[in-house]
Order: structure tokens, then sequence, then C-alpha cells
């Protein structure tokens, strides 16, 4: 450990158990550890250990009373090194005299380097960058010792220097802050300079240098960090603003609220941070030796204004266990044959403007044995406030990442409709695969193995194909926004669909058994969609058009190494989101197209914009004084014109006469 306090995890049931805390110094013959015992308390030295009781899981937290500040002059209880504790501590788990664990930890921890006491009112004077250079010195990044290559650094002595004194850094980070700029009449920089540069270069000193301000714009801003990148508060604080959408959800310890989620591998991560109005819905895989608990229930979640909210649970018992368990064929890894596990976690945030109101939870219980696979489902929902119907769960009105799409069936009775995916389930086969809805932004490719006997009929096999790929949409319109009325067909566009084969044309393959063509194993879903505003700065996308095509396969019986008369045919079903601009971009014109050397867009000299201080969208002074320095110009332009021509020479050699 490198900090003053740390923290661990006793898993087991703490009734019962002394924990002790032990100062282990290390025997400087034999380099072995002293040895310890049971007798020991929860106090040595400057340690204190404390122990939170969690049920199955105990929280342990060792932490350090002493200062750890530097010492000033006639000072005590300071830290007279920079390394400040060498330590070797011990914690023990005991039941009466019989250790049940012990946790060895090696402190190492520094002496902190912020200043206490009288502090001086001498404070530094920052030039202003805009007349002189603020760092005269850019590539000194190390305070108090010498970087290589850096010629104009203080700590660098002279011996140090001619290590590298024919590598030195070089122009304006080596510390050249005024260089002549090829602009200056005195530089001679510039290759192949033109005839006219006496005329129009620049006569100014070097405190007039184009680098003031080169490495610092004076105007800084805070950048917005993204979601799940958000760094940890090192103490507890307040939210002030709420939670944005995106934001993760913290708990009242300072850290994330985590779930069960699965990640881009498609892999169960336990510790993932839950989103704010992130919906999801993941099951995972596990066995009895595998099987972890998640986070307390009783554990309190940060609101987003800095006030906590405990958790509203509910607990059940799973009646139906073949919904979630199926039987392993390896043996037994356990000695416990059973144990209570958690089969299903259903989350519910109700929510309004930035802040949580409410959390309910709906915990399925039941019993895990050894020999027998668990998925588990997590489920998390965002509930407005103010529609805590669950009809609409979202202020915006537009698609966002990760909610289903809103189908309907608007040529039928029963106008819900359904747009889904397969899941995949132990076997794969399409009889026992479960499904999972299309969310929005995520494409996505799902697939199941359908089982075809050697004597198949083609043409019932391309049907029995086409209906099982048919069944994932189960849906006439897809809704143009999330909140899509069904009573108005303007909310909604009409999904396209592309025959899987033609019907009229001869697609057997003869009399070869087992060879079929023309086969539609492959579902293709293209959702066209648009970014059409935003909705208190978040994006509102809108989808409009839904295409469904299929790609047929030949398919032809495998036989393995054992032939049997059943094989496998794969069929999969695949989902492209396209973005389209919401307005079609105006068409080039024709001068565009056949003369570039004229598009300022391309090219450096851009000849349109020859009047462009004469323009309304130049700002840099105010147009009357614009336009009479043009005035002026075009004045001296017609007069030198006028006084250049033969013309005005005869006329001004006979007035002279």
């Amino acid at each position: 450990m490198s900090g003053p306090r740390v923290n661990a995890l006793f898993l087991g049931n703490a009734s019962g158990v002394n924990f002790s805390l032990v100062l282990s110094p290390i025997d400087e013959k034999t380099g072995k550890l002293h040895h310890s015992n049971c007798s020991g308390s929860r106090e040595a030295g400057d340690w204190n250990l404390n122990v939170m009781p969690g049920g199955d899981i105990s929280k342990v937290i060792i932490s350090l009373s002493r200062n750890l500040q530097l010492c000033l002059p006639n000072a005590t209880d300071c830290c007279t090194t920079p390394l400040c504790v060498v330590e070797t501590l011990q914690v023990l788990a005991c039941r009466g005299s019989v250790m049940l664990a012990h946790l060895l930890i090696q402190a190492e921890i520094y002496a902190n380097s912020s200043v206490i006491g009288n502090v001086s009112e001498n404070a530094t004077i920052i030039p202003n960058q805009a007349f002189q250079p603020l760092g005269s010195c850019p590539c000194d990044l190390t305070a108090g010792a010498c970087d290589v290559r850096c010629c104009c650094d203080q700590e660098c002595t002279t011996d140090l220097k001619q290590l590298f004194a024919g590598s030195c850094f070089t122009g304006v980070f080596g510390g050249d802050v005024n260089p002549p700029f090829d602009q200056l009449c005195s530089a001679k920089s510039m290759e192949h300079t033109p005839d006219w540069f006496p005329f129009l270069c620049v006569q100014s000193s070097l405190d007039n240098t184009p680098f003031l301000g080169y490495f610092y714009h004076g105007s800084t801003s805070t950048p917005r960090d993204a979601s799940f990148k958000i760094p940890l508060q090192m103490s507890p604080g307040r939210l002030f603003t709420g939670y944005r959408q995106g934001d993760p959800i913290m708990t009242e310890e300072n850290d994330y609220f985590t779930i069960p989620q699965q990640s881009m591998a498609g892999q169960c991560v336990g510790n993932a941070p839950v989103a704010f109005l992130r919906d999801f819905d993941v099951r995972c895989l596990t066995h009895l030796a595998s099987y972890k608990e998640g986070l307390p229930h009783d554990l309190r979640v940060n609101s987003g204004t800095g006030d906590f909210i405990q958790q509203n649970v509910i607990y059940g018992t799973i009646t139906d266990k073949d919904k979630f368990i199926t039987r392993s064929e390896s043996p037994p890894t356990t000695a416990v044959p059973c144990k209570n596990a958690t089969f299903a976690e259903h989350y519910k945030f109700i929510w309004k403007d930035k802040n949580i109101k409410e959390i309910n939870v709906t915990v399925f219980l039941g019993s895990l044995c050894d020999g027998e696979i668990l998925t588990q489902r997590f489920t998390v929902k965002f509930i407005s406030l103010n529609n805590t119907n669950e009809t609409e769960s979202l202020g915006n009105p537009g698609y966002q990442v990760g909610k289903p799409l809103r189908a309907a069936n608007l040529n039928a009775s029963d106008i819900f409709g359904s747009l889904k995916l397969w899941q995949p389930a132990l076997g794969g086969l399409c009889m026992s695969a479960a499904y999972t809805p299309v969310l929005f932004g995520l494409e996505s490719l799902s697939g199941c193995m359908l089982e075809v006997g050697v004597n198949e009929d083609c043409n019932l096999l391309r049907g029995n194909v086409t209906d099982k790929l048919n069944s994932l949409i189960q849906a006439t319109h897809i809704g143009k926004r999330s909140n899509s009325s069904y009573s108005n067909v303007n909310d909604w566009v009409e999904i396209i669909r592309l025959d899987p084969y033609n019907s009229d044309t001869n697609v057997s393959a003869g009399n070869l058994k087992g060879i079929c063509s023309d086969i539609p194993a492959n579902l293709n879903i293209r959702i066209i969609f648009a970014t059409v505003g935003a909705v208190q700065g978040i994006p509102q996308q809108e989808i409009l058009a839904v295409q469904i095509s299929y790609s047929t396969v030949i398919w032809q019986f495998q036989c393995g190494l054992t032939c049997e008369n059943v094989d496998f045919l794969p069929i999969t079903a695949s989902v492209q989101f396209i973005k389209v601009p919401a307005q079609p971009p105006i068409p080039l014109t024709r001068f565009q197209i056949n003369y570039t050397e004229f598009d300022c867009d391309r090219n450096d000299v851009c000849w349109p914009q020859l009047f462009y201080p004469l323009t309304q969208f130049y700002t840099g002074e105010p147009y009357p004084q614009c336009l009479a320095k043009a005035l002026a110009v075009a004045f001296v332009v017609l007069l030198v014109v006028i006084t250049s021509s033969p013309w005005f020479q005869k006329v001004w050699e006979k007035s002279l006469l």
C-alpha cells in the first residue's frame, strides 16, 4: 500500500471471528517474518483496524493515524524523511485460537508535499503573455531536476550540459521563445525570397514577436468528461448539477453503483457501472464454483444532489427453475452440494429532471446446485416520475442509443408489434433460442442452428427458413420516434420487404439428394435514421426508413465422422443502422465542378473573397470605415489608370503649352 488507508474483504460468516492487527518486523538475519498468533488487538503502533460486517461479506479497513507532513524547523509529530513509513503489517482473522485467514501488507508511504503553517504572502507575478513570453524555458518539465537535452534548464549543471551539449532542443521548445520570424526584414531564413520582399517586410523589434502566447492561449475552458470517465471524488461531496444522461450513478461511499453487464466481448462484467437513463437487460452464465454475490441491497445511492436514497427491495422465490438452470456434464467441483443464489434482479429507477427519486428492486432467489449452469438475468429500467406507467421513460421524443425500437401492426386488430433477434441458448438450436429486442443504434448479428434432414424437400426447407426469419419481425410499421402514437399514421414508417426469392423461377436443384439452392438463410435489416434536432442538448434521432432483405445460400448435406440423417443449417439475422443528413446537401454548381481553382474550400487563394472586407461577414472594423477605405483605394487606382493613359499625357502636354 502507498496511502494511509486500505480496504479488504473477508468472505464468509464473520460471526464469532476475531480480527487483529500485528506489526511484523522482518528478522535481519533470516529475512523472515516473526510468527504471529491470534492474541493481537485491533491497534498496532499508529495503525487501526475497523470491521464493517455485512452478512457473508465483511469490509476490513486498515488506516494510519499519524501525521504525514514533512517536518518544519522545531516541529514534532511529523516525517523527517520523504519516505515516511516503511512497515509490514499482518491482519489475522481467528475463531478462537484457529486462524481462518491472514493478510500481509507492505506499507511504503511518502510524506505529503503540501505546505503547512505560515505561508508567504509574496504572490508570483505572472506577466501578460500577450506582451511577454510566459515560459522562458518550455522544455523544463521536471521541478528540481535536470531535463535531458534542455540546455535552458537552470537545474542542469555545467557537467550535465556537456553530456548533451550537441543535442539540445531548438526553437521555441528549447528556450528560444523570441526567434526571428520570417516576415522580419532582418531575417534571412526564408528560401527563394521574392523580389518584392524588401517592400513588404516588417521592421519590428523581437518584443513584438508573433510567438507571444504560442504555448499559453490565455482563455481556458473545462472539458466535460465522457461517460464512465468521470474521476471518483477522493472525499464525500455533493453532485451540484445532478446526473446527465450516460453519467455513472454514485453510491454513498463515492463508488460506482455496479450491476453485472455484458462487455464488448460478450462476457459478463460484475463491476460494470450503471449509467443514468440507460436501460439494459442482460443474462449472465455462472455455476456454483464461480458464483459471486453482487453489491448489498442496503447500499444507499446518491440521488444527484448529495442526498442518499435507500433501495426498496422485494424478495421472491423462483418456482420454475427450468427457465434459468441447465445441466452440465462436467464432474462436481465443489464440496458444497447446493447454495442459495440470486436468479434475477430487476431494478426500476424513478427519476425526475436530473435526480433519482426512488429505487425499486425485485430479487428472485433459488437454489443452485453443483453441476448446474445458472443463467442470471439483470434488468435496469428508468421510469419518469411524471409517467410512472412505463409507457415512456425519456423526455426526449427521439430515439436514444440502446432503447428498443417501437413497432406496430397497423393492419391488424392487435396493433402492438415487435422487432426481435435471437439470443444464444445452450446448443444454439433455433427451437430453444430466446429472443431479445432490437436496440436503436446498436448494430447486431445473431443466429441459430436449424435441424435439416438429408431427405428434406427444398421447397419446404425454403418455406421453413423464411417462417423462422419472419417470426423475428412481427410488425408492419416502425415508429419514427420513441413516443410515436398508435393513433397517428404519420408517426410511423412502413417496413419495406423484399421477397426472399422469386417464386416464378425454377429454384429446384433437380433430383440431387441433400442439396438445395437459394435458401434464404440470412435476414438483413437496414434502418435509416437522421438527427433532426436536440432536446436539452441531447440529439433527437428519428427513423426515416426500414428495409428487410434476404441473402440466399446453397445448402449441402455435410457428413461428419458419424454420418447421420440430420444436419444443421445456420441461419442469421443482422441489423444495420445507416445515418443520413436530415436535409439533403446543397448540390455543387456547374461552375464549382468545372473550375475547381476558384473553389475556396480546396484552394489557399480564394479569388471570390477578394472583396471580403466589403461584405457583411467581415467584423474586424466598422462597416463605414471599411467602405471609406475601399472608396479611397478605388479612387487612387482610378487616378493611376487615368494618369498613365496616353490620351491623358497628350491633354497634359497641351495644357502646359
